[in-house]
């Protein structure tokens, strides 16, 4: 059986989406307008997003849902 290699991140996941984002970016600034650029354009969007969403869900004011109803016993 084969074994994962694993490895400790050093960097969080939120600074790992903002620097591909940024990365991203960068690379299709040089690129002319076509559909390579706009292909790099929307990852750098959905790794911003990404970014965002883990923001949100790593907030301390996020709150598990609660139940509307008693829960039944």
């Amino acid at each position: 059986m084969q074994r994962r290699h694993r490895f400790k991140q050093t960097e969080t996941l939120q600074d790992r989406l903002v620097k591909f984002a940024r990365d991203i970016r960068e690379k299709a600034e040089r690129l002319p307008l076509g559909h390579e650029r706009s292909e790099l354009v929307k990852k750098a969007r959905n790794a911003d997003n990404a970014a965002h969403i883990n923001e949100w869900m790593s907030s301390p004011e996020l709150q598990p849902p609660t139940s509307a109803s008693p829960t039944p016993r």
